[in-house]
């Protein structure tokens, strides 16, 4: 008899060689169980997704009961429907005036993609400018962003014109011109491996933009929704984008983005040429139900403090003569080793003793952490306990 395991590998498009595979029967709160029954602690909250960890009872509740009511019943933007209403009033009303208007999407790629498609309606440019080692997206606008050459090689021509700025480096900053219709940035660099502005870049890049016409998009697909130990990781630095993209976290497990700005700049979507930016599925009424309901219990505790306490334990119980480094900002962990070959057999290790953790895309020598913000201290020690043991073999 075939195995789930067989038609997995026979039928389910692949991303990689050697897929971790591991059967799922269940997940709650920081768990995932696999169909023999094994626990893993998932410290890596399937990529900074659920924020609240795996199927918290009360986004669960808010998908159930807007399922009994409707699911898919228009395109996006036809009709009025309360999940998408309530969720971005509520997002309105935590970030500053000028970000109001919320586009709702499916995923973090489709946010960037908007947001590319309204900074070149809005300013009449074709220039935009990223970073290396940024990753935006894999979708063909979002893949000519990404800041390394060997991903994007294969899948040329792609988007012409797209400047290449290094992160942390102001004297490129100059590069910025009347010519460029938006810089995007991510505020934190993600899979570059956890690393952070320094002193007041993200100011200098504000304000070169501003200088020059530009645009500034944060792309806080990775970072938003509290994982920093602030609601945004813009609030960190004192600097507001003019477009916000956001996906990930947001939807509680559901598939859900957005991009957002302000209703001047969003209007230009709506006319010459109408329906400017449509989507089919974007702010889909259930995932949006989730949306309303994870945000809504990020708000309601005191959960942003817990995540700066929770950072400091991580930093603290981290400790080993083999990390070279560590990197983090709130939940957003990065364990610097030697060499990919030793993370990857720290990593094999810690799954094997049933903890999830990863590599990141452009540092594959550096470990991802990054729990569920639910995580409890106790959970926080044995996970390091774990670790700690595993980089003794």
């Amino acid at each position: 008899m075939i195995t789930q395991r067989e038609l997995f590998i026979r039928h389910v498009a692949q991303t990689s060689p050697f897929p971790l595979a591991l059967e799922i029967e269940r997940a709650e709160g920081c768990y995932i169980y696999d169909t023999s029954g094994k626990k893993y602690m998932d410290l890596i909250s399937g990529i900074s997704v659920s924020n609240l960890g795996h199927c918290h009872p009360e986004v669960v509740a808010a998908v159930k009961e807007q399922v009994d009511k409707y699911m898919h019943v228009m395109v996006y933007g036809e009709y009025v429907q309360s999940p998408q209403v309530q969720l971005a009033e509520l997002l309105a009303s935590v970030l500053p005036a000028s970000l109001s208007s919320v586009y709702f999407v499916n995923s973090g790629a489709e946010a960037i993609e908007g947001a590319m498609k309204l900074a070149k309606r809005c300013t009449g440019r074709k220039q935009f400018a990223s970073f290396k080692n940024a990753y935006h997206g894999s979708t063909q606008g979002a893949l000519s962003l990404m800041g390394d050459e060997r991903l994007k090689q294969p899948f040329y021509p792609l988007l012409p014109d797209i400047l290449s700025l290094r992160f942390n480096q102001q004297d490129d900053l100059q590069l910025i011109t009347d010519l460029t219709a938006a810089v995007i940035v991510e505020p934190i660099q993600g899979e570059a491996g956890v690393v952070l502005p320094v002193s007041d870049f993200l100011k200098k890049l504000a304000e070169r933009c501003a200088a020059t016409g530009a645009l500034l998009i944060f792309d806080e697909v990775q970072t938003g929704y509290g994982r920093t130990g602030r609601l945004f990781a813009f609030e960190h630095y004192g600097v507001v984008p003019d477009i916000l993209c956001l996906a990930k976290g947001m939807g509680g497990g559901m598939p859900l983005g957005a991009f957002i700005s302000s209703a001047k700049l969003m209007s230009f979507l709506s006319v010459n040429p109408e329906l400017g930016h449509i989507t089919t599925f974007g702010g889909h009424p259930v995932c949006c139900a989730a949306g309303y309901a994870t945000l809504r219990i990020i708000l309601a505790g005191d959960m942003m403090n817990m995540v700066q306490q929770k950072e400091k334990l991580f930093a603290e119980r981290l400790k080993h003569k083999r990390i070279k480094n560590i990197r983090v900002k709130g939940l957003l962990v990065a364990l610097e080793l030697e060499n990919f070959e030793q993370n990857k057999k720290v990593i094999d290790a810690c799954v094997k003793n049933g903890l999830i953790v990863d590599w990141f895309l452009f540092n594959m020598k550096s470990m991802r952490i990054a729990p569920p913000l639910i995580i409890t201290k106790e959970e926080i020690i044995k996970s390091c306990d774990i670790i700690i043991d595993c980089l003794n073999v």
